[in-house]
């Protein structure tokens, strides 16, 4: 890529601080985080994998949003990491394009997913009696391989877009990792036709999905008030509950980064909300949908009942 009259070969992460006590402090942080993410997650997909009461429609999407968010972490975290103990900074204009790829499209297939989830949850409580039968196995594996197609399409187009923009500033990112505002940042200039494409994302991998979970949940919310009894109307609520927690934070957090314009951008001020979309929130999840699931608890209980020595 042209930088001027040169090529650029690296970028260079400058992170949250430069104080040397400040980033310790963040590795211990950033490291622990990364560390319950890993373990709770791989503990919430082995654990649908392997016990047949969570072989459901509604496990199956969770075992695929835990996959993806212990991925979308991994991108991200171990450079962080590396950035945080390390003088080097730099990040190779090769990795800055492949962490930007895979996280774009583990970050857009997790938008498709959280809608379809949405669907299965309005399917769950409007057709108890006929859920197995609509959310058939196929129909659901048809679902998560059309999210992850069209998560890593849109980061085919967002990464070739952004890349081949002519970069004439500086070769410094601030902020921990490669995303588009930041990168964006250093372009000499951004043509209607790059502003485009954003919003054209924009409108297909967040606001679409984004729609579509709040027509789910606006029919929710109509089988909900048709149940006559107080315990059914919660019992109801409680199957979704979770689902509502993560799409709020979820999008909540992307919708601020992503849908202003990138001469609105505030990196000082986006810096948390981007840590707390990449790193913290793949922690959340399995917590999210743990500890209000009777199900995932019996089984957690009986996992560590098993890997517990006999006395």
């Amino acid at each position: 890529m042209e930088k001027g009259n040169h090529t650029v070969t690296e970028f260079i992460l400058i992170g949250f601080t430069t104080d040397p006590v400040m980033q310790l402090v963040l590795f211990v942080v950033f490291l622990s985080v990364y560390s319950v993410t890993l373990v709770g997650n791989t503990t919430l997909i082995t654990m649908i994998c392997n016990d047949s009461r969570l072989h459901t429609p509604m496990y199956f999407f969770i075992g695929n949003l835990s996959f993806l968010d212990l991925w979308y972490s991994s991108v991200y975290t171990p450079k962080i990491l590396a950035t945080c103990i390390s003088e080097d900074k730099s990040i190779s204009f090769a990795g800055c394009v492949a962490q930007f790829f895979f996280a774009a499209g583990l970050g857009y297939s997790e938008c498709y997913l959280l809608a379809a989830m949405a669907y299965d949850c309005y399917v769950a409580i409007s057709n108890p009696l006929l859920y197995a039968l609509v959310m058939s196995k196929r129909l659901c594996i048809y679902l998560v391989i059309s999210c992850y197609t069209g998560g890593f399409v849109n980061a085919i187009i967002i990464t070739s877009d952004t890349f081949t923009l002519n970069f004439c500033g500086d070769n410094v990112i601030d902020e921990f990792f490669c995303d588009v505002p930041p990168v964006v940042k250093l372009a000499c200039d951004v043509k209607e036709s790059y502003q485009a494409v954003l919003y054209f994302l924009m409108a297909s991998s967040v606001i679409t999905p984004t729609v579509l979970i709040l027509a789910s949940y606006l029919f929710i919310i109509a089988a909900i008030l048709r149940i006559r009894s107080t315990q059914g109307r919660l019992k109801a609520f409680s199957t979704c509950f979770s689902h509502l927690i993560s799409v709020t934070l979820f999008y909540g957090s992307i919708l601020y980064i992503y849908s202003r314009p990138s001469s609105s951008y505030s990196l000082e001020r986006d810096k948390m909300v981007s840590a707390f979309y990449t790193v913290v929130f793949s922690m959340l999840n399995p917590m999210i949908y743990s500890l209000r699931n009777k199900d995932v608890k019996e089984v957690l209980k009986k996992l560590i009942r098993l890997t517990q020595p006999e006395v």
